[in-house]
Parts: structure tokens; C-alpha cells; sequence
């Protein structure tokens, strides 16, 4: 069953309109070609007018949309061929993290990325994509095999943040996040990170320091989400789409603050409508990137990434 959001609703009714149609020039062997091409061509106005106009909270809602490319899925349609690596040599094997050398267009490149599940049997075992310190750990292991062996990095995030529980906090969360931010910082080999879905708090910084830092057109990156932002301001759920709008949250904003490096178009209607062809796009991108960055000496690569991740936020008086 095809799941559309409120703000989707007159293309639905727009596509039953053709549909029924259809229905009536199969049935009665008559010729509607004409009423057909019209009500299409509405369809594909309205959805350029609804699409290009989303508001913050309809892009959130986007992000979360189920059928949505996930890492594995992007890895799978951009790459040659992928060896997933396992654990963190320490605790266990996070399932919430996936990561292991692909191959695009016959350059290794080390992918990492947070993987979240179709049904849910795969969202309990992917912990809903929200990683434990171990996802964290065997992240960091893996970038240092990258760095080891000369190869670039990539990572793909989408999270609704890192594992809040006790457990994880035990286990040293925090300190795991924090330990990946000062070690991507300084890894010499590039490093290109993307928003495909949701960008959530530390959970998503986890793996998000880079020479280049992306965002799909429909994904999100903030602090916090607009459900938790609306509970702490207002105690309560309702206010969501008011926070979206004040948390800044959007690719577009993100770029306007210089807090990324630029943003991916994703098919019409977002990438869960066409993902070979987002899959497409995004390899196109991380081609010509990982081309730049690799003509790059690595010293003043390193610096020019502390030197942007250090200016962030610096008021000039």
C-alpha cells in the first residue's frame, strides 16, 4: 500500500482521477486519450508546485518516508561490488552502523553509513538505525583501516540519533562520539560525508566530520528533532511543524548558515520515488568530489577541514 502524507493528498485524488478514467476507456473501448494527457499534465504541475515549496516539517516527514533509500540499498546500486567489515574489536558488532571497501567505478572507497530496517524484524535488529559506542568504535576502526591502506572515505547518515540508553551511556557514548569528531578531523585521507535521510544530534556528527559535508534535498540536520525541540519548549508533541521552521533545519538553511558544503537534488517527490535514479545522482556527485579532493595535498586538506568545522559558529565583530 503506497503511504501518502496530507500534503500529497490532491495528487492522489488527481491520480485515482486518472486511474478511473482509464478504467472507463478499457471498459467501454472509447477514446479518452486527451482527457488523460490533461489530467496528467495537472498532476505534474501540482507536483512541481507542492514539491518545490515544502515546508521543514514536510521535508522531516520526507526523510522518515519507509521506502526511502537506505545506506546498504545506495551501496548496492553505486558500487562495483562491497565487502562489509564486522565489529569493533572491543564489544560486539553494531548492526545500526554497516561499513566495508566498495568499489565505484574501480577507486576502494571505504563506506560507512547507519542502516535502518524495512519491516520489523529488520528496525529491531538495525536498532532503528540509532547506533550503540560500539557503532561509533568500529566506524573509527574502519576509517583508520582506510587511512592505513590511502583509501577515501565516505559516509552516509541517517539516524534519529544515537541509542539513548542507559547501556550505551555505561559503555561510554558520549566519549565514543566524541573520539570519532577528533580523529575524522585529522584523518589524511578525504572524507566526504552525506545526509541521506535523517540527521539527528550526535548520532549523526558521529560520522559526520569531513572535507566535504552533503545533504540530500529532503533530508534534515539539527540537534534535535522537532518532536523532542517541541516537548522541551512547549511541552508538547504539537508544535512540531512550528519547530522545523525555527530549528533551521532543512538543506537549504543548513547551506544559507554555511554549516555544509552543498546540497544533492533528489528525483521529484523525493528519493524513495525513483532510488536507482537518487543512487545516480549521489555517485555522479561523490565521483567528481572524491576527484578534487584527491588532487589535494593531504596536509592542507586536513587543515582546511579543522579550519572549517572550527569556524562554524564564530561571530565577527
Amino acid at each position: 500500500m503506497k503511504i501518502t502524507f496530507d500534503f500529497e493528498k490532491p495528487l492522489a485524488e488527481l491520480q485515482q482521477q486518472i486511474e478511473k478514467v482509464k478504467q472507463v476507456e478499457e471498459k467501454n473501448k472509447l477514446d479518452m486519450s486527451a482527457t488523460v494527457a490533461e489530467l496528467e499534465g495537472k498532476l505534474e504541475e501540482a507536483k512541481k508546485d507542492i514539491y518545490n515549496n515544502l515546508t521543514g516539517w514536510q521535508k522531516v516527514q520526507i526523510s522518515r518516508h519507509p521506502e526511502r533509500p537506505y545506506t546498504l540499498q545506495y551501496i548496492e546500486l553505486m558500487c562495483d561490488d562491497f565487502i562489509e567489515l564486522h565489529g569493533d574489536r572491543t564489544v560486539g558488532d553494531d548492526k545500526a552502523i554497516i561499513g566495508g571497501f566498495g568499489t565505484l567505478n574501480g577507486q576502494t572507497v571505504m563506506f560507512i553509513g547507519h542502516q535502518k530496517g524495512r519491516n520489523t524484524k529488520e528496525r529491531q535488529y538495525r536498532n532503528f538505525g540509532m547506533a550503540n559506542p560500539e557503532g561509533y568504535r568500529k566506524a573509527l576502526r574502519l576509517m583508520k583501516m582506510a587511512e592505513k591502506f590511502n583509501k577515501p572515505i565516505v559516509t552516509l547518515i541517517d539516524t534519529p540519533g544515537a541509542y539513548p540508553g542507559l547501556e550505551a551511556e555505561e559503555r561510554g557514548q558520549g566519549e565514543a562520539i566524541a573520539r570519532n569528531l577528533l580523529e575524522m578531523a585529522v584523518l589524511k585521507v578525504p572524507v566526504i560525508c552525506v545526509i541521506i535521510g535523517e540527521g539527528a544530534s550526535g548520532g549523526a556528527l558521529g560520522i559526520g566530520i569531513g572535507d566535504k559535508v552533503m545533504m540530500l534535498d529532503n533530508s534534515w540536520y539539527s540537534v534535535i528533532s522537532p518532536e523532542n525541540c517541541s516537548t522541551i519548549l512547549w511541552k508538547t508533541w504539537e508544535n512540531k511543524e512550528r519547530a522545523a521552521e525555527v530549528l533551521k533545519l532543512t538543506s537549504t538553511e543548513m547551506l544559507k548558515n554555511k554549516l555544509i558544503d552543498g546540497v544533492i537534488k533528489e528525483p521529484l517527490g523525493g528519493a524513495h520515488q525513483d532510488p536507482v535514479a537518487m543512487a545516480g545522482i549521489l555517485k555522479k556527485q561523490l565521483l567528481k568530489d572524491l576527484k578534487t579532493l584527491g588532487e589535494k595535498n593531504i596536509d592542507e586538506l586536513v587543515a582546511e577541514r579543522i579550519d572549517k568545522f572550527c569556524s562554524m559558529g564564530v561571530v565577527n565583530e
